[in-house]
């Protein structure tokens, strides 16, 4: 684990764990605290407070018995049904999104819709983790089902962003850019932004794509996915000391220190060495718990900086198995062309042939056009 609990933070007091248990008017909040914590500072055990805190909320789903957790996962509760909550069980599965168990976080939220079948959210949350899964089709009906909830900015960025990787990304991207941030709310114009500014990465305009990756900052400095893909673009336009002033301080989140050592090779920084050491470390110690969250930054690594590409192929096929965006497609391209197995990208093709996926990324790197 790379991250450290920023000063200030400490876990909650017994007390307030204890009345958390009883209140969900306390246990929600608490568990929204614990899950942004987990995102902003990359220290996973937060995941594992939040779940406890939302056990006595969740009745049976932690325990397997939702549609799609034979497993099981983590405390049941006997709670009786009646006192089930479809909030928790939201936020429950957007815990297990977070660890990328993705099946299992659709079948929670299929209990919580069960529960109360025009909760946007649930919808939200399905239509995210059905994306992340290149499951195009059923991440617009999810869409289509926020909309009759949610407010109509966040049901159209839903449904525009789906539209923008199924053939239609010139009309989609436009669309967004016509949505007025004035008077969102900070996580809402986060999502705008951030989503316009991949939109225009892959349109192959860099130049807005940075404007939109800039203004998400400026209004969202502790969006790491913002500040990733903006060092994405620098690090692709060869500013690499750019890529590091943007990173500066953040080197506790494996995704962005894994940027941080690839603009240090380009540099050849000397802190390379031991940027390579410790994502190294955090990714065999993700192995040896048996978890994959970060496999898509490890095929990265291998081949970006360690510049192995039959284990970065590897590593990437695995990550192929669990998720299927943009950028989960171009590294195992770009590692089955590196590794000079170009048919192992065959899997990457098909999807982007099957769904019109349109990046000039991929075809910069391979040649493959939708």
């Amino acid at each position: 684990m790379l991250a450290e609990v920023p000063p200030g933070t400490r876990h909650a007091e017994l007390a307030v764990r204890q009345v958390a248990a009883s209140r969900l008017d306390v246990g929600l909040p608490l568990a929204q605290l614990y899950i942004k914590q987990a995102r902003s500072t990359g220290d996973l055990r937060f995941l594992g407070y939040a779940e406890a805190v939302l056990a006595p909320w969740i009745g049976q789903a932690a325990a397997g018995t939702a549609p799609g957790l034979a497993q099981g996962g983590g405390p049941a509760s006997a709670r009786s049904a009646a006192a089930i909550s479809p909030d928790a069980l939201v936020l429950y599965a957007t815990v297990l999104q977070s660890r990328h168990v993705f099946l299992r976080a659709l079948g929670v939220l299929e209990q919580a819709r069960t529960l109360r079948p025009d909760d946007p959210q649930a919808w939200l949350t399905s239509a995210t983790v059905l994306r992340v899964l290149g499951r195009y089709q059923q991440a617009m009906s999810a869409c289509q089902q926020v909309a009759v909830g949610a407010d109509p900015v966040v049901a159209e960025l839903c449904k525009e962003s789906i539209r923008g990787l199924t053939g239609d990304l010139p009309s989609a991207y436009a669309a967004i850019s016509q949505i007025s941030a004035q008077g969102m709310p900070a996580e809402e114009r986060a999502w705008r932004d951030s989503e316009l500014g991949e939109m225009a990465v892959r349109l192959g305009k860099d130049d807005e794509a940075e404007r939109w990756f800039s203004d998400g900052l400026r209004s969202s400095p502790g969006d790491f996915y913002i500040r990733a893909s903006y060092a994405d673009l620098l690090l692709r336009n060869g500013r690499a000391q750019e890529a590091l002033a943007l990173l500066k301080g953040q080197d506790t989140l494996e995704p962005l220190l894994l940027r941080i050592a690839i603009a240090q090779r380009m540099l050849r920084h000397p802190g390379l060495k031991e940027s390579s050491a410790r994502l190294a470390a955090a990714f065999a110690a993700e192995a040896q718990r048996g978890e994959g969250i970060h496999r898509r930054e490890e095929a990265r690594f291998l081949l970006d900086v360690q510049n192995d590409p039959r284990a970065a192929l590897a590593a990437a096929q695995e990550n192929w198995k669990v998720q299927h965006e943009c950028d989960d497609v171009l590294v195992l391209m770009r590692a089955a062309y590196a590794a000079g197995v170009p048919q192992a990208a065959a899997p990457a093709v098909a999807f982007v042939r099957e769904h019109g996926l349109q990046d000039v990324r991929v075809v910069a790197a391979v040649g493959v056009r939708s």
